[in-house]
């Protein structure tokens, strides 16, 4: 496909906007608030700059609903699913569009995050600020289904061949959020009969370095990684050199991800290096050690860190095995980072990723992971992992807890009781 086509493809994508926002009044319902709060994301949208969120697409169907009737709105839906889903994928096959897509996601995360503290700030506050509570609840369950959307997308593009000759792992597209509860009419959200799937049209950027204003995915973290080359200084003795010798399917996907990024970096091409350690991120996590040998050993140390990054990233069985590979093939160091890059996801998503080591006899890890988690995270998330699975995970995370602070441990002890699991 070519890139004129793909830019066509995206304004006929835009042609349809146009035709739906037509129907709608400017002045209400989400359509009123998306022209409100971010005219110049909307304005991309229908000049074909940028293609629209599907949470965006869900909520004007829903104004289309109460203009012309719910029969009419699921067909004009159908038709548009059909073509967003195109349009995204041509978008994403472009050079650089996974490493555009992981990017996007990586700031979709942090405002996840983000907003969750806001909602949570809001529950309680106790000053009965209905709008303000309303508004905490759109803005998180929209960054959630973005991410979901981005993930879904970039599985999408990696069930393609990659760069390396083979079709490299997608990773499963997480559940999509349970619908919080909407407020009384009073809220400033508009009432809305489909699913909440949020207000908020911040965040939305053309393709013109929309993603540049804040810094998404680091180059490197900024402690060197240890046991490697890194700006000329010697490895340590005995981290660059596999256990036994290396399969050889695995050696040549190694040199070749190495090859590739050396050729890259060389030529200035840094945004599509970035793309070969996504793709690298998602190879079976049985690969990582020897991948990890090779590219300090070509000097790539940084690649390795952002490489972690990306794992990091990865849905929690993947995440899980990584870190057993690398803890098989002696990389502690490594597993921690990993672990402690992790404790941003969903509690559900600590949950299993704990279980899967625990089952996978890396209690240790287990607890590396819970006792990150319980640091950083409040005690009421604790008592959410736990109640994913008590038996397994109260006692660790009250081992966990114990292991940061006494006060922390009667945090969680109390949080635990007030979810009936203590």
């Amino acid at each position: 496909m070519t890139v004129h086509q793909e830019v066509v493809s995206v304004r006929d994508f835009a042609g349809h906007l146009r035709e739906l926002v037509a129907l709608l009044d400017p002045g209400r319902g989400w359509y009123g608030v998306f022209r409100r709060r971010d005219p110049v994301g909307m304005d991309a949208c229908l000049d074909g700059a940028e293609l629209p969120p599907w949470d965006v697409m869900e909520a004007l169907f829903a104004d289309l609903a109460e203009a012309r009737g719910s029969a009419y709105a699921e067909q004009a839906s159908a038709r548009a699913a059909r073509l967003h889903a195109d349009c995204a994928l041509s978008l994403d096959r472009r050079p650089g569009g996974r490493a555009r897509l992981v990017e996007r996601l990586g700031l979709m995360l942090r405002e996840q995050e983000y907003a969750a503290e806001r909602l949570r700030a809001a529950r309680g506050s106790g000053d009965g600020d209905g709008a303000a509570l309303a508004w905490a609840r759109d803005d998180h369950a929209r960054a959630s289904a973005r991410c979901a959307e981005l993930r879904s997308r970039l599985a999408a593009v990696s069930r393609t061949p990659d760069r390396f000759g083979t079709a490299t792992a997608a990773p499963a597209r997480p559940a999509d959020p349970e619908p919080e509860p909407q407020p009384a009419p009073t809220a400033t959200p508009p009432a809305r009969k489909r699913k909440a799937t949020g207000a908020r049209f911040a965040g939305l950027e053309a393709e013109d370095g929309g993603a540049d204003r804040a810094p998404v995915l680091p180059a490197a973290p900024a402690a060197s990684p240890r046991g490697a080359r890194f700006g000329g200084a010697p490895a340590a003795p005995g981290t660059e050199q596999p256990a036994a010798s290396p399969d050889p399917a695995a050696l040549r996907t190694a040199q070749a991800v190495v090859g590739a990024l050396l050729r890259l970096r060389a030529e200035g091409r840094s945004g599509e290096a970035h793309a070969v350690l996504c793709e690298a991120a998602a190879l079976p996590g049985h690969r990582l050690p020897l991948l990890a040998v090779e590219l300090h050993r070509a000097g790539l140390g940084a690649d390795w860190a952002t490489l972690l990054w990306e794992v990091a990233s990865l849905p929690p069985d993947g995440l899980a095995a990584a870190v057993d590979a690398l803890a098989a093939a002696g990389r502690t160091e490594d597993c921690g980072q990993l672990l402690r890059q992790g404790v941003a996801r969903p509690a559900a998503e600590i949950a299993e990723a704990a279980t899967a080591l625990d089952r996978a006899g890396r209690g240790s890890l287990a607890q590396t992971l819970l006792g990150a988690f319980v640091r950083v995270r409040s005690p009421q998330e604790a008592a959410r992992v736990a109640s994913i699975d008590p038996p397994r995970l109260v006692p660790q995370l009250l081992a966990a807890a114990r292991t940061v602070s006494e006060a922390r441990e009667r945090g969680v002890e109390h949080a635990l009781r007030v979810a009936g699991l203590g």
